[in-house]
């Protein structure tokens, strides 16, 4: 069943064999054992691909919800003490895992020496069960009421811009001197050319002029530093340029929309051992910024 699974998150027979740490011949060997006790076509080959059935589909979520299942139920028996086994799959944004997982993932990593990590970094928001996911590091609003969620962190967000483009092009006093400026948007995330501001009771909003948007964050951090426009960005994903000063905020007192930071779960599975001792750990590593 755990060859099986490895097959099809893999792609191919030798991924998973190399993943497992056993020959290719003997992959191959399991596979078609399981397939002759279950007397079902599991998987379709051709010369490029490897896919599961239709019934392969159906065998694949049910062995890999039971797989957990077990996995879990060891955790309980050895106690938390005795550290973490298996697979995480953990999803993040390219920048935040780039800028404050990545750094800090050794810790974890140190303390379950047996756990293998995977962290797939995408903008994208995908389907956390499709990609089988075990937990998703997101921040901003959330889009899919159905995950479990729970909140990590709050943070500020502001108008940004490098010296240079301020210099070239004046700073910014209200939130209309923005009308004269550029924009650079993130088309993955709810806020794009309609900015909402506060300040006190006095609420207002602007269409900020677009010529330059992003489907990656990076994009967007990227063309600030480059003095390309003015954009909205979390104090997280412009950490160290704000430190440095290649990257400061503009209209500070007026409020935007916050960030939260969420730890979400594929809906209709429990979340597994590993993922919550992940997810407290990466809050209690992250509470410090």
């Amino acid at each position: 069943m755990e060859v099986f699974v490895r097959v099809i998150e893999t792609g191919s027979f030798s991924a998973a064999a190399r993943d497992l740490r056993i020959g290719q011949p003997a992959v191959s060997k399991l596979i078609a054992a399981l397939e002759d006790r279950l007397k079902v076509r599991l998987l379709v080959r051709s010369t490029r691909h490897l896919r599961p059935s239709e019934a392969g589909q159906i065998f694949y979520e049910r062995a890999r919800r039971t797989l957990a299942e077990a996995d879990e139920a060891e955790s309980a028996a050895r106690g938390e003490g005795a550290g973490l086994q298996g697979r995480l799959r953990v999803c993040s944004s390219v920048i935040f895992a780039r800028l404050h997982v990545v750094p800090r993932i050794g810790a974890f990593m140190e303390a379950h020496p047996n756990l293998r990590l995977d962290l797939v970094m995408d903008d994208r928001y995908i389907d956390l069960l499709e990609e089988n996911i075990d937990v998703s590091l997101r921040a901003g609003e959330l889009s899919d009421s159905s995950l479990t969620a729970r909140r990590l962190a709050t943070c500020e967000r502001h108008v940004v811009a490098s010296p240079a483009y301020l210099k070239r092009m004046g700073v910014p006093n209200t939130p209309t001197d923005l009308l004269a400026h550029s924009a650079i948007v993130y088309t993955q995330g709810l806020i794009a050319e309609e900015w909402r501001f506060r300040r006190g009771t006095t609420y207002t909003t602007v269409r900020v002029p677009t010529r330059l948007s992003f489907s990656a964050a990076d994009g967007v951090r990227e063309a600030v530093i480059a003095g390309l426009g003015l954009a909205i960005s979390s104090r997280w994903m412009m950490e160290p340029e704000l430190a440095n000063g290649s990257v400061v905020p503009v209209l500070t007192d007026w409020t935007l929309p916050s960030a939260d930071l969420w730890a979400l779960y594929p809906s209709g599975r429990l979340p597994t051992a590993k993922a919550r001792a992940f997810v407290n750990w990466f809050e209690g590593s992250f509470s410090s910024i």
